[in-house]
């Protein structure tokens, strides 16, 4: 997988929410990118950004998917923790069912440590609370059991999914905050921060603006001309 986020990019969207990034999103016709009951499983107070590597699980049959398939090296859950390139984000299609785990803490421990960026799952992770403590920001929609061991099977790396109802192909951008998910399609993403960041600058003027006891009236959205003067003034005085 060819990683085409840049440093300039990937910058920017660290600084942006993902209710920006829908809007802007939204403008382009594309209304259904934020992963659906999918949260973080502990806030982490910064945003996870990387391209898209991908893992497909599928319902397991019993006489492929037995204890022992975990001794075999070649297992694709492990493998993709190998070859998930550092700063992307491993993200996994478990169906909406998180009565078995994704993933455990050792296995995304490994991924941190090889330099991921974050894993997204719409199913859950087993031990939970220590994925929650650590450094990389990790997506779940619950804990799982830790004895349902073989109800999925991992069966293939970096091929489309779909992740909490999304469309997910190798290489979107994939950014998450203390509230949800989004994924931004690979060919727009350059654009999309970019319109984000200008998004952002207006609505932190407006938040000021409105605990300084501001109508929103014709401040959101401005349909006062004389708030955007304001708002330019404003960004001159804060290097926005």
């Amino acid at each position: 997988m060819v990683d085409n986020l840049s440093a300039e990019t990937r910058e920017k969207l660290m600084d942006v929410s993902v209710a920006t990034l829908a809007t802007a999103l939204y403008k382009r016709g594309l209304r259904n990118q934020v992963i659906q009951d999918v949260r973080p499983v502990a806030r982490k107070g910064r945003n996870m950004v990387g391209p898209a590597f991908t893992l497909r699980y599928m319902p397991a049959r019993e006489d492929r998917n037995t204890l022992a398939e975990f001794r075999n090296p070649k297992h694709k859950q492990r493998q993709a923790i190998e070859q998930c390139p550092p700063g992307s984000v491993l993200i996994m299609d478990c169906r909406k069912d998180a009565r078995a785990a994704s993933s455990g803490d050792i296995l995304i421990k490994r991924l941190m440590m090889r330099g991921g960026a974050g894993v997204v799952t719409d199913g859950g992770f087993r031990d939970s609370m220590v994925v929650g403590e650590l450094e990389m920001p990790a997506y779940h929609s619950r804990a799982s059991s830790p004895t349902n061991l073989t109800l999925h099977e991992a069966i293939e790396i970096n091929g489309p999914i779909g992740c909490g109802d999304v469309a997910v192909f190798p290489g979107d951008t994939l950014v998450g905050d203390d509230d949800s998910v989004i994924v931004i399609p690979a060919h727009i993403v350059d654009e999309v921060a970019s319109e984000a960041v200008e998004m952002t600058a207006y609505e932190d003027f407006v938040s000021e603006m409105v605990l300084g006891g501001a109508t929103i009236i014709g401040l959101y959205p401005p349909t006062d001309e004389k708030n955007l003067e304001i708002f330019a003034k404003w960004r001159l005085e804060k290097g926005r």
